[in-house]
């Protein structure tokens, strides 16, 4: 059997145990979060319409416009994003927060600039609604790098997890204790390395979980890393990708090489020769070998197919332009 590599996010696992990492704080189901989410902007808005109905229908219409919910998943156009002239001081932070990742998410100049500058106001104030969420799993996808780093900006926000060492030794503390949190831990320990936080320290927990004997964990771990973005991953990632017993760990483990995750262009050109190494490897498993032909694709832009000798003399000829 053929298979490709996935290079979607499997974002929705990593909030199996979505309770950040300070002990006592809790999330709600998402119905509940938005009944109360619901309620509390409506009240409001009711009794300013009561007062000044004619500026109030037009913030409220303005709202209702911007948080309107999609069973589709789609995300707005720019165009149409631009067409609203939202005053995002008369609306909540969940509100203001979902308006602007969505024009960054769409146009990174466009939104970038607003979204970064107001995020830390929105600390403590968001909750992980399907709205947000979906939201977040976009930008996480976007081809555009500096669009996934909007969006883990974001998710450390809307977790309310401060970018300090104190909140890298919690996670870690988290991985080791807390087994039912471990997915969400090591996918966020991923995310605090690669704003700058403890790089070093995130990938040693990593890569030791990485050989952990429960396959979910090695998973988790392998998209940490992805997350993470630094050089020091790549040798790791290429030795799971080569040597991990599951199927999935060594296809996310070939994503994070290909296209998923923070490594730059540069960085995934540097894991090429080894890649090249792998594909001529005979001892290597079908789906392997059709997943580094394909990285090998992803990652150059070149498309021969299975043939060594191609790649060989596509590298020599390409490797120092």
């Amino acid at each position: 059997m053929n298979e490709k590599i996935d290079n979607g996010r499997t974002g929705m696992a990593r909030r199996d145990h979505p309770t950040g990492i300070y002990v006592g704080r809790r999330r709600m189901g998402h119905g509940l979060r938005l009944a109360i989410f619901s309620s509390v902007l409506v009240l409001p808005l009711a009794f300013f319409m009561a007062l000044k109905p004619t500026s109030a229908r037009v913030v409220w219409e303005q709202f209702a416009r911007m948080i309107e919910f999609k069973g589709t998943g789609r995300i707005a156009t720019p165009a149409r994003t631009a067409a609203v002239d939202v005053n995002l001081a008369a609306l909540p932070p969940q509100a203001q927060a979902v308006f602007l990742l969505k024009e960054t998410v769409n146009d990174y100049e466009a939104g970038s600039g607003k979204l970064l500058s107001q995020m830390e106001s929105w600390r403590g104030e968001l909750t992980m609604t399907p709205q947000l969420t979906s939201l977040l799993d976009s930008g996480l996808n976007s081809p555009d790098l500096r669009v996934r780093a909007a969006a883990i900006e974001m998710e450390l926000v809307a977790y309310d997890l401060p970018k300090t060492r104190e909140s890298s030794d919690l996670l870690i503390e988290r991985i080791a204790n807390d087994p039912a949190g471990r997915s969400w831990a090591l996918w966020m320990l991923g995310a605090i390395g690669n704003r700058g936080i403890e790089p070093e320290q995130a990938l040693r927990t990593l890569i030791q979980y990485s050989h952990d004997a429960d396959e979910k964990t090695r998973f988790w771990a392998v998209e940490g890393m992805s997350l993470l973005g630094t050089d020091a991953t790549i040798p790791p990632l290429l030795d799971i990708f080569r040597n991990d017993p599951s199927l999935e760990v060594r296809e996310r483990a070939g994503s994070a090489l290909a296209q998923s995750g923070m490594l730059t262009k540069q960085q995934r050109l540097a894991a090429v020769p080894a890649l090249m190494s792998l594909g001529e490897d005979p001892s290597l498993d079908s789906n392997t070998r059709n997943w580094t032909y394909q990285a090998l694709r992803e990652i150059t832009g070149a498309r021969f197919g299975t043939n060594p000798m191609d790649w060989r003399e596509w590298w020599a000829e390409n490797a120092n332009r």
